[in-house]
């Protein structure tokens, strides 16, 4: 438990079938005044600023209204071959066979952006990764899309099944790559989501999005995301731009531990994008904190347990309770802790003995199961004879 919350204990009587075993914790009065001031005005057509650890949104606005992608698109792409090279079906070392299809020259991608590959040119899995996320080549996300499931129709289908394992409600791809079809749309919180996964399931692969440059055929090419040069915090992650869907990006930034995912869609330049995204993470970092506020495993409480070889048995969470709050909040976060009465054994570690309840400014914030963190076996017989004595006694007389 953090050094800044301090525990009183309280009983209370309950109706009926049990008593219950109150913790009120509660801290000092804040000292400084802890305002957050409204986010900033971003000029985008929909955009969302999320804590990647907690979940906790900061900042929205038409998160959920669905946009053509662009590029961005290439995350998902990218986040599919991370999953193919993890199941073992797909190594960075294969070699791939490049079709007229996913040829630079091919007509489709006329004035978009390539990695410049060619028929009979060798080209890897690992080389292919680099051209789609840093040259955010059209023409590579198509040739993984081919090596990968055989065609594009069946690679984008294999895209909108990961899409529906992430539970990502609002999009729908039609292509690897992004180029404009009328049923191909995300939203700013679908791919808030789809980057928060790239991030914490594929962090060898997330590496990439940091690179700067990528040279292939001989040609050099640069990240379009500028943040990358501007801001040491930003180490991700995607650009997107086409007529339709106007300049977009999705970025992630971490400073003194906490990590933030910004997604930005629909502005009007390339420096737009960047300085709406420089915005939407100052504001996030400068008045916003994230930390662990209960730790998992921890003992909270060693309340009474019946029946038991043990007395009393250690109770806590199970796992630690991340949470993004203004800063200087976290002082007046209030936790209350109830217990189930009576406890009687068995239990196991995990075993639900109550419920821990945290609260901000009169508002719940989250409600955790409370559990053994030891297991207790039954006692024998006679010393649950006895307890049950001892139980019909504390009902009797209220202790």
């Amino acid at each position: 438990m953090p050094n800044s919350l301090r525990f009183s204990f309280i009983l209370a009587r309950t109706a009926a079938h049990s008593l219950a075993l109150t913790l009120a914790v509660f801290t000092a009065a804040v000292s400084a005044q802890n305002i957050v001031p409204a986010p900033p005005e971003i000029a985008a057509r929909g955009y969302l600023l999320v804590d990647a650890n907690s979940g906790a949104v900061l900042v929205e606005s038409n998160a959920d209204e669905q946009l053509p992608p662009a590029s961005l698109t290439k995350l998902m792409t990218a986040y599919v071959l991370a999953s193919e090279i993890a199941a073992g079906r797909v190594t960075r070392e294969d070699q791939v066979t490049v079709s007229r299809n996913a040829w630079s020259q091919n007509p489709v991608f006329n004035g978009s952006s390539l990695m410049w590959i060619e028929p009979r040119m060798p080209v890897t899995i690992g080389q292919l990764e680099q051209g789609v996320v840093i040259s955010s080549g059209n023409d590579a996300t198509v040739a993984v899309a081919e090596h990968i499931a055989g065609s594009e129709a069946a690679f984008a289908d294999l895209m909108n099944k990961h899409a529906a394992e992430l539970g990502l409600h609002g999009t729908y791809f039609a292509n690897s790559h992004g180029l404009p079809h009328p049923q191909h749309l995300t939203t700013a919180r679908d791919l808030a989501v789809l980057a928060k996964n790239i991030i914490q399931r594929f962090p060898e692969h997330y590496k990439v999005y940091s690179q700067r440059e990528y040279t292939y055929n001989d040609i050099k090419q640069y990240n379009r995301n500028k943040l990358l040069g501007e801001d040491p915090s930003v180490d991700g992650l995607k650009t997107g731009y086409t007529r339709e869907a106007g300049y977009g990006l999705v970025a992630s930034a971490e400073r003194n531990g906490m990590r933030l995912i910004s997604v930005v869609m629909g502005t009007d330049s390339a420096r737009a994008r960047a300085r709406e995204t420089r915005s939407l993470l100052n504001y996030g970092f400068r008045f916003y904190e994230t930390d662990v506020m209960v730790a998992g495993g921890e003992e909270l409480e060693k309340p009474r347990i019946w029946k038991g070889e043990l007395d009393y048995v250690p109770v806590g969470i199970a796992e630690d309770v991340v949470m993004t709050l203004p800063r200087g909040k976290r002082n007046s976060l209030l936790s209350e802790l109830v217990l189930m009465d009576p406890i009687s054994a068995p239990l196991a570690v995990g075993d639900a003995v109550g419920e821990l309840t945290l609260t901000l400014d009169g508002e719940v914030l989250q409600q955790i199961p409370l559990v053994a963190l030891e297991p207790v076996e039954a006692a024998g017989f006679f010393a649950r004879i006895w307890d049950m004595v001892l139980m019909w006694l504390a009902q009797l007389f209220g202790g």
